[in-house]
C-alpha cells in the first residue's frame, strides 16, 4: 500500500509540473473501485515501459468507471492488466491498450471521432470526455443495445450508438477528424479512408490473426501515410471484410525507429504475459 501511495504522488506530481490540473485521488469509501482505478492508472499506464504521458488521456483513465462496462460476475478482473470477455466471443480491451490508442490518435476537443467496434462501450466513453462527437458503430445488435444503454445510464450524451457493419462507416456523418478501429480486417477499408477528413488520423490493427500490427495513418492530400507502432491481436473484422477480396501481404511504411520500438515492445509484452501466467498459475 506505502508503495502504492508513493507511485501515485508522483504520477500526480508529474501530471502537475506539465501545467495540467491532477485528478483528484478520490477516497476509496466514496468509490469502492477508486483504489483499484488509481493503482491501473499508475502500475499499468505512467510505469516505467508503458509511458502514456498524455496528461488528458491519463486524467479520464483514472476517472471512467471501467467496471460498469463488466459483466457484474467479472467486475473484480475490471482493473487488471489483460482484457475481460464480455460476451458474444469478444472483449473490453485491456486498459493499456484503450490508453495507448488514444494515446496516439492525439483526440481534440473539437474531434468528431468515428469508433469501428464499439464493444462494451468503455474506449467510447473515455474518448467522450475527449472530444466534441464519438459515433460508434458495433456489428452485434446485443452489445450494441447494451453499450447504448450503459453510455446513455452514465451520462455519456455526445455518444452516438449504432448497429451495423462498421467497415462501410458512418457516411451520413462524415467527414471525421479522427477514425479509431477496434477489430481487425487484413487491410484498411477504403469507405473508411473516404471518410477520414483531409489531415485526419485513424488508428487500426491490419492482418490476420497472430499476426497484426496496430497502423497509425495520416491523410494527407487525399493519400494515407502510415507507420505500424504495436504488434496486437484483436478479434477480426466481421461482415464485409470477411466477404471483401483479400489483399498481398501488407507491409507498413516503418521507420527506423519505430522498428526498434516494435522489438521492445514485443520483447516487452511476451515477458508480462508470461508474468500474467505465472500469476494465474499462483492463484
Amino acid at each position: 500500500m506505502r508503495r502504492l501511495v508513493l507511485v501515485l504522488a508522483g504520477w500526480l506530481t508529474g501530471l502537475s509540473g506539465r501545467g495540467t490540473a491532477a485528478p483528484p485521488v478520490v477516497a476509496p469509501g466514496a468509490d469502492p473501485y477508486a483504489l483499484a482505478r488509481q493503482r491501473m492508472v499508475a502500475e499499468q499506464l505512467v510505469a516505467p515501459g508503458r509511458d502514456i504521458t498524455n496528461a488528458r488521456v491519463l486524467a479520464v483513465m483514472g476517472r471512467v468507471p471501467r467496471h460498469e462496462f463488466v459483466p457484474e460476475r467479472l467486475r473484480r478482473d475490471a482493473y487488471t492488466d489483460y482484457p475481460v470477455p464480455i460476451g458474444h466471443g469478444q472483449t473490453i480491451s485491456q486498459p493499456y491498450i484503450v490508453a495507448f490508442m488514444t494515446d496516439r490518435l492525439e483526440p481534440k476537443p473539437t474531434d468528431r471521432v468515428l469508433e469501428i467496434g464499439t464493444g462494451s462501450g468503455y474506449q467510447a466513453a473515455v474518448l467522450s470526455e475527449l472530444v466534441a462527437q464519438i459515433y460508434t458503430i458495433e456489428i452485434i445488435d446485443e452489445l450494441a443495445q447494451r453499450a447504448a444503454a450503459d453510455l446513455k445510464r452514465l451520462g455519456c450524451t455526445n455518444v452516438h450508438v449504432r448497429a451495423g457493419d462498421g467497415y462501410l462507416g458512418w457516411a451520413e456523418a462524415a467527414p471525421f477528424d479522427a477514425i479509431i478501429v477496434a477489430c481487425a480486417p487484413e487491410r484498411v477499408p477504403q469507405p473508411l479512408t473516404d471518410q477520414l477528413k483531409e489531415g485526419g488520423r485513424m488508428i487500426i490493427p491490419v492482418g490476420r490473426a497472430w499476426n497484426q500490427e496496430l497502423v497509425l495513418l495520416g491523410k494527407k492530400e487525399g493519400k494515407l501515410e502510415e507507420h505500424a507502432v504495436l504488434p496486437v491481436n484483436f478479434v477480426p473484422m466481421t461482415g464485409e471484410a470477411e466477404r471483401n477480396p483479400k489483399s498481398e501481404d501488407r507491409k507498413p511504411k516503418t521507420e527506423r525507429s519505430v522498428r526498434k520500438e516494435h522489438s521492445s515492445v514485443r520483447f516487452r509484452l511476451r515477458v508480462e504475459c508470461c508474468i500474467a501466467l505465472q500469476r494465474l498459475l499462483q492463484s
